[in-house]
């Protein structure tokens, strides 16, 4: 689905706990953060104004399988979103006409982006560079629950570093992707050492879903893009079809080697 589709703001439906904060960085940096995280936790209060972008509603049945493509762009994410918005395309790209990707983007203490879904690369290229980071709190589970309401997407695919939601409802959400067949799969970035404490929360999530987690690296675009592709192959056809393509897809044999990980 190719077009001028928008994402809309709608209020979060369920009231979640507040999340911990995040651990203070030092020097003006630091200071200038904990004070954007003040504003946004404050302004989060009034759900009118602060509320989760979802996708256009469906209209009929889609034909092709679909994947969203979902990022953390808080503003300690600035490395990390330019290297997943400068290799989006990797996901459309991998097999043309097969795949209709959406992107959901959060930061600022909200989901502000879900795109509607298409398999136009030019078009997800230009959303994610419309997109900068935002000082705020993650919001991964508005996304999985977002996209729980959409038919037909086989794979989440979650770029992002650690988690600050509550894990009763995470473990609700991500049971209930499993039982529709929907994975989760997560570029976890340890590039900070306050995220690999998150490393088991993110890994309990994803194999609850079937899917897994793959490191990752801003510092490497191209192993970077080479994974995307080899999810998208992952989305449309499964295993099965992934092991098909392990000799011409570098990122297959990757892909492959963490999911047998997950049981």
């Amino acid at each position: 689905m190719t077009g001028t589709q928008n994402f809309v703001l709608v209020p979060d439906t369920e009231p979640e706990p507040p999340p911990p904060p995040r651990k203070p960085n030092g020097g003006i940096a630091g200071l200038l953060g904990r004070v954007a995280d003040a504003i946004v936790s404050f302004a989060a209060a009034v759900p009118a104004a602060f509320g989760n972008a979802e996708p256009p509603a469906d209209t009929g049945s889609p034909s092709r399988p679909r994947l969203v493509f979902a990022v953390d762009a808080t503003a300690s994410r600035e490395p990390a979103w330019i290297a997943a918005r400068q290799t989006t395309d990797a996901l459309v790209k991998a097999l043309p006409g097969a795949l209709d990707v959406a992107l959901a983007v959060h930061g600022g203490g909200r989901v502000h982006t879900f795109t509607g879904f298409t398999n136009n690369a030019a078009t997800l290229r230009d959303r994610a560079a419309g997109v900068t980071c935002q000082a705020g709190f993650t919001r991964l589970l508005p996304i999985l629950s977002a996209s729980l309401k959409q038919k037909s997407v086989r794979v989440v695919v979650y770029i992002g570093d650690v988690f600050e939601e509550g894990i009763d409802q995470g473990r609700r959400l991500a049971d209930a992707m499993g039982a529709r067949g929907m994975k989760l799969i997560v570029l976890h970035d340890t590039a900070a050492r306050s995220a690999r404490r998150d490393a088991e929360i993110f890994w309990d999530l994803a194999k609850r879903t079937g899917g897994c987690v793959l490191p990752f690296d801003a510092n490497a675009p191209g192993e970077l893009r080479e994974m995307l592709s080899a999810v998208a192959v992952y989305a449309v056809g499964g295993e099965k079809l992934l092991r098909e393509r392990r000799r011409d897809l570098p990122g297959a044999v990757a892909l492959l080697e963490h999911l047998s990980k997950r049981d």
